[in-house]
């Protein structure tokens, strides 16, 4: 089975909350590698920035954890990143 015959069976088997929420982990690790790509920091060099170890950042990096918020906002301050909450695109909720 190719590639992309693959992932269309198993998006298929996923409700879109799912799937929104992986497409969202996915840009958030992107960032944070590529952040950390751009500034020319190593692994290493990030942990003693934001007092993350390096093996939770490759794990983090590698998508083979779900790491808490906390984590995430440690690894990004030096990377010069936050986050931000805005609306999701076409929400009705009543404010």
């Amino acid at each position: 089975m190719k590639w992309d015959e693959l992932r269309k069976d198993l998006v298929s088997t996923l409700t879109e909350d799912e799937q929104d929420e992986i497409a969202l982990k996915v840009k958030i690790i992107g960032e944070i590698l590529q952040a950390r790509q751009e500034r020319r920091i190593t692994q290493m060099a990030l942990e003693e920035l934001s007092g993350v170890r390096q093996p939770v950042i490759a794990r983090l990096e590698n998508g083979e954890t779900d790491p808490h918020l906390t984590t995430i906002l440690k690894i990004l301050r030096p990377l010069g990143k936050t986050l931000a909450v805005v609306p999701l695109k076409g929400d009705t909720t009543p404010r």
